[in-house]
């Protein structure tokens, strides 16, 4: 099994003979390729619950009606002799018949009695017409809307009359009294269910039918005509609630055969295993098991009801083959009706089942309605023989000589023959035969473990093999286990538990109904429990949590204690715990934070869980700083952080915020900001579409509320739960990823028309007025908050300060009936002081007051629509898709894996072909093979590795052209803010599934997919990558900002460098650190101090020695070995070039040299272990742009004076482009922007003058 599990991950499976050598591609890991980036986050599609039961019923009344004139047989009928006897059991000729009829009465009720033990039995012995009527419209007003079942046996009276009638006495039993099944109907009503045992018992079926069908014509009518005699009276119930089972078929009789019982019908519903096992032993096949007879039959030792003895097991054996049977060929809701409604009603059916196989090999054919598909013949039944073939060749040996009983290894085959069907594979197949037995096998001790695994594995399959355990009736099973204290079946059920309910949450009542949350909180806190299983229990917590009143006040508490406890051990746990611990801030938001910090108060030792500090990959930091995702749900949790602590200590910390410097920077607290001068501002109702802050102003509040201006308020610290709130709203407002800014611009906005509310008192005159900003230096530090940068806002101002700052809308007319809502000053308490000073520590929070207003709630339900991301549902799918199936790109039949060979082979055959290219040895690169006018001045260019494809940035947006055909691909904009420029892109998997990586000058980071040829780039993930950038020269190009004095320099922008063997994406630029991201952990690893106090212009790594080169703007080249401390990781400093260095390359084993050049036009050559360099070589001054291509010996420079060269290693011009070829002698406009492609001897020129061209080497070399 080893060795074929390494061969099915081997990347040389499926490879051609000659390409098995490059195994390049396949040792390199993807970036930002997890289910969470290639999916849409969102839900999966909700299964409609079938399989729970809407209208369980019970039956609680039985009517046994006996015709049996025992000693008189009825006219119609000329019986054989010897003939069929036996009557439950009973000859009615070896006593007197008044006792035999009463003896044959007692027994069938005890019959009925071992199937429902708890119902209301009424026997009618030789009844008349009106015994019948009053004994059933008395068991029907009693048994209300619950079900009531009629027997009847008419062995003793003529067989069904053709007009739907059955036979009775009269009061002196002279006579046969007709009883009309009208009647019948009438007097039981419905829900029922009727057993027919006599002879022609199919009439009756018919009979009853049309009947049915006559009672809804004259319904009808009767809504029709209201002069109708049944318009007046109460509406009967429907017949279609009733269920018939009938002996026999309408042209049939009743077996007469001496050896079987007169009532076999009645036998084999009540008294299953009994009568089957004496057909059994009349079968010819009987006779392969010596010793065995009828006597010995009845000697077989146990109890039905106990399945450790021979005829429990028997008994059990019967239960699930029938259900087996049933489930497999009737159809879903008609066995969820007959099966699963009602306990008695499934008991008879699966014994009908049985009378169906014994009455039809004596030429009789049971009837029911609804009609069953015939099952007499189905495999299941062999199984059934063979067990009872088991258990009877025993009997001998244990009855006489007193052997142990052996069991049946009936439900171990079964398992093995659903195991069997696992592996076989479930595509295009039909669901599992044995999936019932599997439900029977749970009550097995000796099976339990096995059955567990192999359901949970079933469960894997996907959602709609846990839509069919649950039809099958796994669900109580699973639940009364989790009362079970063995500590074997724990990673088991939860894993179960986990798969039911991501499909269907709404079985989180049934959890907390029987406690069933305690088993998972224990398992949360059992240090021993696999990682995977103790995310499954966190998973399950927050289901049971989730919208679900009754279930956090039962978990609230503990479950808040465990979560905040748990030790993370990889990323998926960390995101279920965050989602966990969501779901109880958006029910519990009030008290949430006293409850978590009371905790860590008295949890001295405690340590706050983080994925940082995880052995294990995978890890997610939720953060400012971080992709896109795992904000989503934060920005959702932060709006309901009201009030984190008491009434006291929040009134404390807001009469804090208003304290203030004066004469401080201006404020940018929402309760005076207005819009930019561009943008509509309305503080109005929700309603409205504009926000309430534009981007720009929440770009400069994030950038103002740093540590040292919020440090600024007085008695304030910037570790103020409020202050790091808002803190992190503000960056959230300016995060790249749209989806993440809108969330947390509309909770700013909730914020904004919180803090503004009382002073909206009267229409806004003046539109004016909105454009008003807050007065230099305020006369009061008790005024609202006009200096603090980035400060949270005021609820309860003044109002003298915040009529005269704040713009008010417009207020809505309402109906004339009412008045307009007009606060009075000071009309509304704060949020603060709304909730009481002491309070339970698990409540819902203050009572929304009158006060409030309509135009407060219509804000409070319009924020909770507008935040929904779909992540928690997204989350759950997680767990309702297979976890256990083969990856698709381990597949070797996959699509998805001969895709990847085929991309890996072509890979191969680009770095081969280009290889003997380049070590043939390029004399000329001046061969233009394509040109093109870009649709902005190109800035930043990218060739794909592979494809024919090469990405050109603007400004502010990327255009795809391919090259090979001169076709534009795509144009799309990057989502850069105004004054801000694209300036670094990469290709991430270029291998594989291509991602493009965009940094803007701002800091952010935006990663696209299906660019290029899909004609729909869709953005993965965006973050900030750098929080800190100088915006000194922000918007100047690089080749404007290279030529100012160094003390002016600035505008590098944002550089980057990526290693797809590691995974690492190195960041810099116009700040004073190289940070590092691992895109696996999606995290920031690494600062390094570049300590200098210029800009970093150009990153080049080398991931085999974990080094980094760095080309600064002040002209030195530095090198760091990232393995290091922040304080000893610089290991080399160069400082021979006297300028900008535009480029700096690291090149890789065997030389590992670095290679810098300037502006100046000097390239120097260094060798990472000597202080100095090891060649100088001069090129042209003035150089704008410049690249080094990684395979070949060469360098390309591009200039402010028109004109490209290109030289060797050795320092020899090879080539000199300075015009356009085809344009006429057109000159080259300024160099904006080149690129080497990393295999092919391709060089890619951008101009000022919006053209973008490829130069290649000669033809006689391609």
């Amino acid at each position: 099994m080893k060795m074929d599990a390494e061969l099915l991950h081997s990347p040389v499976v499926g490879l051609a003979e000659e390409e098995e050598v490059d195994m390049t591609d396949w040792n390199l890991p993807l970036a930002f390729m997890k289910k969470r980036h290639t999916e849409k986050i969102e839900g999966s599609k909700a299964l409609a619950q079938s399989w729970r039961m809407k209208d369980r019923m019970k039956t609680v009344s039985v009517a046994l009606v006996l015709c049996l004139n025992v000693g008189v047989d009825p006219p119609d009928v000329v019986k054989t002799s010897p003939c069929a006897r036996l009557e439950c059991w009973i000859d009615p000729l070896s006593m007197s018949p008044q006792k035999a009829l009463e003896t044959i009465g007692a027994n069938l009720q005890k019959q009925y009695e071992n199937w429902q033990p708890r119902a209301r039995y009424k026997q009618s012995l030789d009844p008349t017409v009106d015994e019948v009527k009053k004994l059933c419209t008395s068991l029907r007003r009693n048994a209300k809307e619950e079900r009531v079942l009629f027997h009847y046996n008419g062995h003793g009276v003529p067989r069904p009359t053709v007009n739907g009638e059955i036979w009775v006495f009269n009061k002196n039993y002279t006579q046969y009294i007709p009883l009309s099944i009208y009647d019948l109907q009438t007097w039981m009503g419905s829900p029922s269910i009727f057993v027919y045992d006599c002879s022609n018992a199919g009439i009756i079926v018919k009979s009853f039918k049309q009947f049915a069908l006559q009672r809804e014509q004259e319904l009808e009518v009767a809504a029709i005509n209201p002069n109708h005699p049944l318009a007046q009276m109460p509406l009967p119930p429907s017949m279609k609630n009733c269920i018939q089972l009938a002996a026999c078929e309408a042209n049939e009789l009743l077996p007469m055969n001496p050896d079987l019982p007169a009532d076999l019908f009645t036998s084999c519903l009540t008294t299953p295993i009994k009568i089957a096992l004496r057909w059994f032993c009349m079968q010819k096949s009987a006779k392969l098991v010596p010793g065995v007879t009828l006597d010995l039959i009845e000697k077989i030792p146990g109890r039905l009801n106990d399945r450790r003895t021979p005829l429990g097991e028997l008994n059990w054996i019967f239960t699930a083959i029938t259900d087996t049977i049933a489930w497999n060929v009737l159809p879903r809701d008609l066995f969820q009706k007959l099966f699963r409604q009602d306990l008695l009603v499934a008991s008879l059916f699966r014994n009908f089942l049985l009378a169906e196989r014994i009455m039809r090999s004596y030429n009789c054919t049971p009837v029911s309605s609804p009609r069953l598909p015939p099952t007499y013949m189905h495999a299941m039944w062999q199984a059934w023989d063979l067990a009872v073939d088991i258990c009877l060749s025993q009997l001998p040996t244990i009855i006489e000589e007193g052997t142990a009983f052996r069991h049946s290894p009936f439900f171990a085959e079964q398992l093995t023959a659903f195991q069997v069907w696992l592996t076989m594979g479930v595509e295009n197949r039909n669901p599992p035969e044995q999936l019932p037995i599997v439900l029977q096998v749970l009550l097995s001790q000796v099976h339990r473990l096995r059955a567990l695994d192999l359901l949970g594995r079933f469960l894997d399959l996907g959602p709609w093999a846990v839509s069919l355990a649950l039809s099958v009736g796994i669900f109580p099973y699973v639940l009364k286990l989790l009362q079970s204290s063995a500590r074997e079946l724990r990673p088991l059920l939860v894993f179960i538990w986990a798969k039911i309910l991501a499909v269907d949450s709404s079985c989180q009542a049934d959890l907390v109904k029987d406690n069933g949350h305690k088993y998972f909180l224990s398992v949360l806190a059992d240090p021993y429990m696999p990682a995977e299983h103790r995310t499954m229990a966190v998973f399950i917590l927050a289901v049971i949590v989730n919208n679900y009143n009754t279930g956090q006040q039962h978990s609230a508490p503990i479950l808040l204690s465990r979560l905040l406890s748990s030790h993370v051990s990889n990323y998926c746990h960390f995101h279920e715990l965050v989602i966990a611990l969501s779901h109880l801030v958006e029910q519990y938001e009030s008290n949430f934070c006293t409850v978590a910090l009371q905790f860590m108060e008295e949890e001295k030792n405690y340590a706050v869980p983080s994925p940082a500090n995880s052995t294990e990959t995978g890890n997610v930091t939720l953060g400012r700083d971080s992709p896109a995702i795992p904000r989503l749900r934060s920005v959702n949790s932060y709006t309901n952080l009201r009030a984190a602590t008491t009434a006291r200590t929040l009134n404390k910390s807001l009469q804090n915020l208003n304290l203030n410097e004066e004469g401080g920077p201006a404020a940018f607290s929402p309760g005076n900001l207005s819009t930019s001068s561009s943008a509509s501002s309305t503080l109005g109702s929700p309603d409205n579409d504009e926000y309430l802050l534009s981007f720009e102003t929440i770009d400069k509040m994030r950038r103002v509320s740093s540590y040292s201006s919020l440090n600024s308020l007085i008695g304030v610290s910037f570790n103020s739960v409020y202050t790091q709130i808002w803190r992190v709203l503000l960056h959230l407002a300016a995060d790249p990823f749209p989806d993440v800014s809108d969330l947390a611009m509309k909770v700013l906005n909730s914020i904004a028309y919180k803090a503004t509310m009382n002073a909206r008192t009267q229409r806004i005159l003046d539109s004016g007025s909105l454009t008003q900003s807050a007065p230099a230096s305020p006369t009061s530090k008790g005024t609202l908050i006009h200096q603090a940068g980035g400060s949270p806002p005021m609820p309860g101002a003044s109002s003298s300060s915040l009529t005269n700052e704040v713009p008010k809308p417009p207020v809505r007319e309402g109906p004339p009936s009412r008045l307009p809502y007009t606060p009075t000053l000071g009309g509304q308490a704060p949020h603060s002081q709304q909730f009481p000073r002491i309070r339970k520590m698990f409540d819902k929070g203050p009572d929304q007051t009158a006060e409030d207003g309509d135009e407060a709630a219509a804000h409070r339900s319009f924020i909770s629509v507008s935040l929904q991301t779909g992540l928690c549902d997204w989350s759950a799918k997680y767990f309702a898709q297979p976890v256990m199936k083969i990856p698709e790109e381990h597949d070797l039949e996959s699509q998805v894996r001969k895709e990847r060979e085929w991309r890996f082979l072509r890979n191969a055959r680009v770095r081969r072909k280009s290889q003997h290219i380049t070590q043939r040895g390029v004399t000329r690169l001046d061969d233009q093979i394509f040109i093109n006018r870009n649709p902005g001045v190109p800035s930043v260019v990218k060739f794909h590795p592979f494809n024919p494809c090469i990405a050109v940035a603007d400004k502010d947006s990327i255009c795809f052209w391919d090259w090979e055909k001169g076709e534009r691909l795509d144009y799309f904009y990057n989502g850069n803010p105004r004054y801000t420029r694209i300036t670094a892109m990469e290709y991430l998997n270029g291998h594989d599934c291509s991602l493009l990586l965009t940094a803007s000058d701002d800091g952010a980071l935006r990663i696209w997919k299906n660019f290029a040829d899909q004609r729909n780039p869709e953005m993965v993930t965006a973050w900030q990558g750098l929080s800190d950038m100088l915006p000194t020269t922000r918007g100047l190009t690089r080749r404007v900002s290279i030529y100012l004095d160094r003390s002016k320099q600035g505008g590098a922008g944002m550089v980057v460098d990526w290693e797809q063997e590691t995974g690492l994406l190195m960041t810099s630029g116009d700040v004073r650190v190289i940070r590092i991201w691992d895109t696996e952990r999606e995290m920031k690893v690494q600062d390094i101090p570049t300590g200098a106090d210029s800009c970093v212009t150009s990153l080049s790594c080398d991931p085999q020695r974990s080094l980094v080169a760095a080309g600064l703007g002040d002209g030195s080249v530095r090198v760091y070995d990232r393995r290091m401390g922040p304080n000893e990781c610089r290991v080399m400093t160069y400082r021979e070039h006297g300028a900008w260095v535009v480029k700096a390359h690291l090149q890789k084993e065997p030389e590992g040299h670095i290679i810098s050049v300037s502006v100046n036009g000097d390239v120097r050559f260094f060798d990472p272990r000597t202080p100095e360099s090891i060649n100088i070589l001069q090129t042209v001054k003035g150089l704008t742009a410049l690249d080094i291509h990684p395979q070949a010996n060469l360098f390309a420079c591009g200039s402010m004076n028109q004109f490209i060269a290109v030289y060797n290693s050795n320092g020899d011009v090879i080539s000199n482009i300075k015009y356009y070829d085809g344009f006429m002698g057109q000159r080259i406009g300024a160099i904006s922007c080149l690129a080497f492609h990393p295999y092919w001897p391709h060089l890619a020129v951008g101009s000022n003058d919006y053209y973008m061209s490829i130069y290649s080497a000669e033809k006689r070399l391609r």
